[in-house]
C-alpha cells in the first residue's frame, strides 16, 4: 500500500476535465485533430474524463451543413479515428457529433475509451426559439432508449438511459446531457442521478450573451448540490462561427455547489479545467441522505430503467498529486469574505439560541467561569451580546473566575480585564482552599505536600470550579452557561459530570476550537464590542492553550493540552473528515498530507499569524491521527451522549446524541486503527 498510498486513485479521487478546443465551423478533420491533441495533454496529466464541447467534431453554429450527407460521413470517419487514437490513452473521452439513425438525425454525445465506443446519448431537448433551430435538424432524443447504434465499425449501445461504469475504479460513474437538457424543468441528468451516475457531464455550445455565465454558474452549482454529484460542463469556444453569435468557451467543474476549477471565459486558443472529484464522498453522502433515495423511490427507481455501460479503466494508481484545494482549516474558510459571512452566521446562531434560552427559562442571571482562555472567553461575548439583544444589563452576567494551583497570573488578569471592559459582575473565588481539604478528605499525596499531580489532582480543580457555578446559579436565580467546544467533546478532553462537560446550556459545543479564535478575531474587527476590550481579546488569542491544572515543571514550561492530543489544527481536520463524510483513516491521512506537508504552499485564512503556520509529515499526521481515532471511538463517546443543550452551529459540526452523531458509548476504535495502520506507510 505504500506507493498506492499517494495515489489518488487509493483515496475515491477521479481526474475530471472540462475541455474547450478550438474548432472550425463544418470540418471534422480539423476539429477531430485538435480534439486529440487536448485528449493527449489530459492523458499527460493523468485525465480519467474528459469532456468536450456540444456537436464537438462538426462545430455547432453550422445550420444546414448537418443535413449534408457529406460531412456526416466525415464525423463518422472522424469518430473512427478517434476511436483508433484513444487505445493508448487513458480517459475516456465524451465528444459531441450529429449522429443519424434510422432515418433521424440526432445531436449526441458519444463516449469512447480505449479504441471502444461505450454509448451514445442523444439530446433529449431541442431548443427551438430566439436563435436556436435545432428542431430544422434533429430528432428529440426524449423517449429513445433500450437502442443500439452502428458507429464507426462498432456496435454501441444508444439511448437517453446509459449510465457508465468503471468496473475497476470504484464509484467512477457518469452520465451524459447535452445543454438545453440542463435548462429542462427535469434535467435527464437528475433521472441518471438517481440511478447511480456520481458525475454528470455537460456537452454544450451555449452562445454568450449578457448575464448568461451567471445563469450557467448557477445551474451548475444548484444541480451539483442537489443531485449530490459533481457537474461538468463545457461551453463551445474559439473558432465557432459568429455570423450571430458569440461564444465565450466556458467549462466549469462543480461538486456539491462548490466549485472546484474553471477556465478563462473568451479565450483564444484551446485550454481546460482540471479537478480532482472526491467521488468517494459523493457515494457516502447520497447514502447518509434519505431524501435522496427517497425521490428515487418516488421517481419509480430509475435504476431500473437505465442500462449499466461497464467498462475496463486500468488506473495506474500512479502518484499523480492532487488537483484540489484542501482546506488546513475546514471549519475556517480562506476566503476573507466567505470567513466574514461565516463568523457573522456562527455568532448570531450562538447568540440566538442563548437569547431563547434565557426567554425560556426567565433566568435573571447567567453564571460563567472565566478563565482568560479562548473558550470561557468567546462564551461570554456570545452572553454580553444575548443581554444586549434582551434588553438586559450585562451586570446580570455573574462572572467567576477561580483561580487554582495553576492558575497563572497573566491569564487571570486577562480574565478582570474582559469582565471589566464589558461590563460584567465579576467575582473571583480561590478554589485552593477547598481542593485541598477534598484532597486531604481523599488522602491524596498531595495534601500531604508531595507533588502528585495526577488526573486526580487535575480533576478535584475542574470539578470544584463547575460545582461553585451550579450552586451559585442554584443561589443567584440563574443558570450555567457552558464553554466546552465541540474540538474538546470529540477527544473526550473535558471532565464529565462535573466539569466543563456538564452546563445548563452550552453556546459552544458546536464551534471547534480552531472556529473561537477566528470569532474572536471577527468580533475585534467588526467592532461588536467595546474597544477597550479589543486590547484584552488580542492577548488571550496569543495565550498558549492550557488546563492550567498542573503547576510548571522545573524548567518552568506550563502544562500544553496540544503536547498531550495533538495539534488542535490536526485533530480537528480528523474531527471534520472522519464525523461529516465518514471517510477512512487512511484517506484522511492523505487530504492532511496535501494539506499541511507544506506551509509556505496554499492558502492561509486572513490575518493568520506567521508564526503559527506550522507544517506536519506524515509520520506526525499518522501518529496524532491514531490518537485521535483512539479518544473519538474508544473512550469518549459516554461523555457526548449526555451533553448539554446548545446550538448546532456548523454543518456536520455537531456530536449531539440528538443530531448529527449516535454512536455506542462502549465502543471500540480497533477498525479505524487497523485500517489507518495498514494503509498509512
Amino acid at each position: 500500500m505504500t506507493k498506492a498510498f499517494y495515489s489518488i486513485h487509493s483515496h475515491g479521487f477521479v481526474r475530471v476535465a472540462a475541455c474547450t478546443p478550438r474548432v472550425l465551423p463544418g470540418d471534422p478533420g480539423f476539429n477531430a485533430a485538435e480534439t486529440l491533441a487536448l485528449a493527449r495533454q489530459g492523458h499527460a496529466q493523468g485525465c480519467d474524463l474528459m469532456l468536450f464541447p456540444e456537436l464537438g467534431i462538426s462545430a455547432y453554429a453550422i445550420d444546414d451543413l448537418l443535413l449534408q450527407d457529406a460531412l456526416l460521413k466525415r464525423v463518422e470517419a472522424e469518430i473512427a479515428g478517434l476511436a483508433e487514437a484513444s487505445k493508448d490513452l487513458a480517459p475516456v473521452l465524451l465528444v459531441g457529433a450529429p449522429l443519424a439513425h434510422t432515418g433521424r438525425l440526432y445531436n449526441c454525445a458519444v463516449a469512447i475509451h480505449r479504441g471502444r465506443i461505450l454509448g451514445v446519448v442523444p439530446k433529449s431537448f431541442l431548443p427551438n426559439y430566439r436563435e436556436y433551430y435545432e428542431k430544422r435538424w434533429f430528432a428529440p432524443g426524449a423517449g429513445v432508449t433500450g437502442l443500439t447504434m452502428r458507429l464507426a465499425g462498432q456496435d454501441a449501445p444508444f439511448g437517453t438511459d446509459l449510465v457508465f461504469e468503471a468496473q475497476d475504479l470504484a464509484d467512477f460513474v457518469f452520465a451524459a446531457e447535452i445543454c438545453e437538457d440542463f435548462w429542462a424543468p427535469a434535467p435527464p441528468s437528475t433521472q441518471a442521478a438517481m440511478a447511480g451516475a456520481l458525475i454528470l457531464c455537460n456537452l454544450s455550445a451555449s452562445n454568450i450573451v449578457v448575464g448568461k455565465a451567471d445563469e450557467r454558474e448557477l445551474l451548475c452549482a444548484s444541480q451539483s448540490a442537489r443531485c449530490q454529484a459533481a457537474y461538468l460542463y463545457s461551453a463551445a469556444g474559439p473558432g465557432e462561427s459568429t455570423t450571430d453569435l458569440a461564444w465565450d468557451g466556458q467549462a466549469t467543474i462543480h461538486e456539491l455547489g462548490r466549485q472546484l476549477a474553471c477556465t478563462d471565459r473568451f479565450p483564444a486558443k484551446a485550454q481546460m479545467a482540471v479537478a480532482d472529484v472526491d467521488v468517494q464522498r459523493l457515494r457516502l453522502e447520497r447514502m447518509r441522505s434519505p431524501t435522496f433515495n427517497d425521490a428515487a423511490v418516488a421517481a419509480g427507481h430509475p435504476e431500473r430503467a437505465f442500462r449499466r455501460i461497464r467498462f475496463e479503466h486500468r488506473p495506474a494508481f500512479d502518484d499523480v498529486g492532487l488537483l484540489r484545494h484542501i482546506d488546513r482549516f475546514p471549519f475556517v474558510p480562506d476566503d476573507p469574505a466567505r470567513l466574514d459571512k461565516d463568523c457573522y452566521e456562527a455568532f448570531n446562531i450562538q447568540v440566538q439560541g442563548l437569547v431563547r434560552r434565557l426567554q425560556a427559562t426567565k433566568s435573571k442571571h447567567i453564571t460563567i467561569g472565566v478563565s482568560g482562555g479562548l473558550d470561557s472567553t468567546h462564551a461570554l461575548l456570545v452572553a454580553a451580546k444575548a443581554f444586549d439583544a434582551l434588553g438586559k444589563p450585562r451586570s446580570d452576567i455573574l462572572g467567576f473566575t477561580m483561580p487554582g494551583f495553576a492558575t497563572s497570573e497573566g491569564t487571570k488578569s486577562n480574565a478582570w480585564k474582559l469582565m471589566n471592559a464589558l461590563g460584567v459582575t465579576g467575582e473571583e473565588i480561590d478554589i485552593k482552599p477547598a481542593a485541598i481539604q477534598l484532597l486531604k478528605d481523599m488522602g491524596h499525596p498531595f495534601a500531604e505536600g508531595q507533588p502528585v499531580y495526577d488526573v486526580t489532582f487535575e480533576n478535584v480543580q475542574a470539578g470544584l470550579r463547575t460545582d461553585y457555578l451550579f450552586r451559585l446559579a442554584n443561589q443567584r436565580h440563574g443558570f450555567v452557561l457552558g464553554t466546552g467546544d465541540l474540538s474538546e467533546l470529540a477527544l473526550g478532553w473535558c471532565t464529565y459530570g462535573v466539569g466543563d462537560q456538564m452546563s445548563h446550556y452550552n453556546v459552544n459545543g458546536s464551534v471547534a476550537k480552531t472556529s473561537i479564535q477566528h470569532l474572536i478575531r471577527w468580533v475585534v474587527k467588526t467592532g461588536q464590542l467595546e474597544p477597550e476590550a479589543s486590547e484584552t481579546l488580542l492577548s488571550i488569542l496569543g495565550t498558549e492553550i492550557s488546563p492550567e491544572l498542573v503547576p510548571p515543571d522545573a524548567s518552568g514550561a506550563i502544562q500544553s493540552t496540544q503536547a498531550k492530543i495533538g495539534p488542535y489544527e490536526l485533530q480537528d481536520f480528523n474531527l471534520y473528515y472522519i464525523t461529516r463524510y465518514g471517510l477512512a483513516p487512511s484517506k484522511v491521512a492523505f487530504l492532511a498530507w496535501h494539506a499541511w506537508r507544506d506551509a509556505d504552499a496554499g492558502q492561509w485564512p486572513p490575518n493568520f499569524p506567521e508564526e503559527a503556520r506550522h507544517q506536519y509529515d506524515l509520520a506526525a499526521i499518522k501518529h496524532w491521527l491514531g490518537l485521535f481515532l483512539f479518544r473519538f471511538f474508544e473512550i469518549s463517546q459516554f461523555k457526548r451522549s449526555a451533553m448539554p443543550n446548545g446550538p448546532k452551529v456548523i454543518s456536520g459540526g455537531n456530536l449531539s446524541p440528538r443530531g448529527d452523531w449516535r454512536a455506542p458509548s462502549d465502543g471500540t476504535a480497533t477498525v479505524w486503527l487497523e485500517e489507518l495502520e495498514a494503509n498509512v506507510p
